[in-house]
């Protein structure tokens, strides 16, 4: 007894869809099978996919050693105009 018979599978699917409805199916699917793989990688220890996926690849950083010293810049003076008067228009 099982879900050896596509008869069973395909009952299943139909009930599946009644309940759920065709717009929350793909969204569940995707939550169950995200569910398993964090669950797959918590047991077999293996984090980096973890984070491979949660992170962007990142440049590797240059010891510093080679790295040139920064230098700040100098504060820049910027003028800015008055603001002019409003033009009025003759009235005729």
């Amino acid at each position: 007894m099982g879900l050896d018979n596509p008869l069973h599978i395909a009952f299943l699917l139909i009930v599946l869809l009644l309940v759920f409805g065709a717009r929350r199916l793909p969204e569940i699917g995707r939550s169950v099978g995200t569910g398993m793989r964090e669950f797959k990688d918590s047991i077999s220890g293996d984090t980096a996919r973890l984070t491979q996926t949660t992170q962007q690849p990142q440049a590797p950083a240059q010891p510093l050693a080679t790295q040139a010293p920064v230098a700040t810049p100098a504060p820049v003076a910027v003028e800015v105009p008055a603001a002019a008067p409003p033009v009025q228009a003759p009235v005729e």
